[in-house]
């Protein structure tokens, strides 16, 4: 053992240890120098997380764009700073960003600034919106978008005779609300080449008068021979529509879209990745029969990232109810004669499925009817078989109308139901005198599904119904139709509860689309996708849900929409 040489001067000794000292003291450094500050703290709040093993909370702490602590003020005390923003006591609820699985994202963007014929209520005020209209356009511009509902007059269909002498000068092609059929007016026609010896289109109709002169209706497939026709939009006019759309769902506190788009749409919006204007995140989907398309896509580009995702395919089986061309296995009450008919043959969509599938792709098909659904379950049922199990997670878009016998094959083939709720509270007012007293009980069967074990998530279909999640929420637990005529719920077996209708919002929403571990709640290390509302919905009465306000958009830890700001 060495000893200490008692002849080193002392000072030198004293100089030796204050060294020593300040070397552990800068050691220390580092620790004390990244000390982690939150950038932002809610707190004295009341917090639904999404998280079934931590679903409430009163406050969260977020850094960047995640979250890094959530829980109690004592959770998050030590990561507040003189640069923390603090928010002290917010009213209402805070919760996870809602996501939309389902819109027509640019098409709705523009339909923003077109003529508006949702709520018309007679013929006339149908006409005379579009003549009003009309009048602010140049000459050779068309006029689309509108979203009429032709139930709000009685369910007569409007014509070109409707139209033609208010728009001499401009074509037009405006669709009902739920896209399966638009209206033409003589312009139009003409431009499309379609007239009274126009042959059929196959999944689609030219509706006729008695003379087999085209009344300006024309149905799915149909639609096609105007649409290819019109001018296309452009660049600017996309990117208008953009961010029209963006202002709309972030005030509405959607911070997701899973938007029905196509190739349009998603070159735009990766070109938008570039600018530094407040967004949603975007889940970018293209037509089914594009599938190698997009599989040569992710192969050389990838599947995005937490902005702008690719890799999912949508399909149609049928059109939709209120256009009578939705697959029934039985007729439409209204119509004996009549089943709907299929988009796509079954052939095709059997190979597209499968030939998609295993390119590894998430496939989402479109199905109203009870045949349609049935049909999609059994196409995807054989594709697991051909191709072999693996996390695919299908989707049924709007799973609207199923048959007794099919709630069950939900589960078993992991098939997520793509659900709409406002649709139920809106197709409500006339579904039963289309398909009759029995069928409408296992319409919108929310809580059928959950029973069954199946995976809901829960969209809008803007601009068919509003891109309001907190009006998609009333409507799954009220069930009351838009005309007031079902106080207590409109098939009131399938409401569900808050928290239900919450969570097909935000974490199935999130599962929907394979990014449950990046989103969909309030978890530490998630993005901080967050929603301030003035209400807690779980302590108001139901009815009042429709009347909540969003207080606050949170995306990425940055907010996107404040309600006291865009009031002023």
């Amino acid at each position: 053992m060495q000893s200490f040489n008692l002849k080193i001067p002392f000072c030198i000794l004293i100089a030796a240890l204050i060294l020593t000292a300040c070397q552990q003291s800068e050691n220390n450094l580092p620790e004390e120098t990244s000390k982690i500050t939150a950038d932002l703290v809610i707190q004295n709040a009341r917090i639904w997380t999404a998280d079934p093993s931590t679903p409430w909370a009163s406050t969260l702490a977020v850094k960047g764009e995640k979250i890094i602590a959530i829980g109690g003020s004592q959770d998050v005390a030590h990561l507040i700073d003189e640069t923390t923003q603090v928010i002290e006591s917010p009213p209402g609820m805070v919760v996870p960003g809602f996501i939309d699985t389902h819109t027509h994202y640019l098409f709705s963007g523009m339909g923003l600034s077109s003529v508006q014929l949702r709520d018309a209520k007679t013929p006339q005020e149908f006409t005379d919106r579009i003549a009003a209209f009309a009048k602010t356009q140049q000459p050779g511009e068309w006029i689309i978008a509108g979203d009429w509902d032709h139930e709000n007059w009685g369910g007569e269909l409007p014509t070109r005779d409707w139209i033609d002498t208010v728009t001499p000068d401009n074509p037009v092609l405006v669709n009902r609300l739920d896209g399966h059929m638009v209206l033409a007016n003589s312009l139009a026609l003409t431009a499309a080449g379609i007239d009274k010896f126009t042959a059929e289109v196959e999944g689609g109709e030219i509706v006729r008068d008695a003379d087999n002169r085209p009344t300006g209706i024309l149905k799915d497939n149909a639609m096609n021979l105007a649409y290819q026709v019109m001018p296309k939009p452009s660049d600017a006019q996309l990117a208008a529509a953009f961010d029209a759309a963006n202002r709309y769902v972030l005030s509405h506190g959607v911070t997701s879209v899973h938007d029905m788009g196509d190739w349009q749409s998603f070159y735009l919006y990766r070109q938008m990745q570039q600018k530094p204007s407040p967004r949603p995140r975007m889940y970018s989907v293209v037509p089914l029969k594009d599938w190698q398309k997009l599989a040569e896509e992710v192969a050389k580009h990838g599947a995005g990232d937490h902005w702008l995702k690719i890799g999912g395919l949508k399909g149609f089986m049928d059109g939709s109810l209120g256009s009578h061309t939705a697959v029934f296995f039985e007729p439409y009450t209204d119509t004996p004669d009549d089943k709907g008919f299929f988009i796509n043959s079954l052939a095709d969509m059997q190979d597209w499925v499968k030939q998609a599938d295993a390119q590894g792709l998430q496939v989402m098909v479109h199905a109203i009817g009870d045949h349609a659904n049935k049909a999609i379950l059994d196409i995807f049922a054989d594709t697991i078989k051909a191709n072999g199990e693996r996390d695919r997670r299908f989707r049924i878009e709007h799973a609207q109308h199923i048959h007794p016998a099919d709630f069950e094959r939900f589960a078993p083939l992991n098939v997520i139901a793509s659900m709409q709720p406002y649709h139920a509270i809106d197709d409500g007012r006339w579904a039963e005198k289309v398909i009759g007293g029995e069928r409408i009980k296992t319409t919108y069967a929310f809580k059928t599904l959950l029973d069954a074990n199946a995976v809901i998530a829960f969209g809008s279909d803007w601009s068919v119904a509003p891109a309001i999640p907190l009006m998609g929420i009333y409507a799954a637990v009220t069930r009351q139709t838009l005309d007031n005529k079902n106080p207590e719920g409109w098939v009131a077996a399938e409401k569900i509860t808050v928290e239900q209708a919450l969570t097909a919002y935000t974490r199935n929403a999130a599962y929907a689309s394979k990014e449950e571990d990046i989103k969909g709640s309030l978890s530490v290390g998630k993005l901080a996708d967050i929603v301030i509302l003035d209400k807690d919905l779980t302590q108001i009465e139901a009815s009042q849900i429709a009347k909540v306000n969003v207080v606050k958009t949170i995306v990425g830890g940055k907010t996107v929409y404040e309600q006291s700001k865009a009031t002023k």
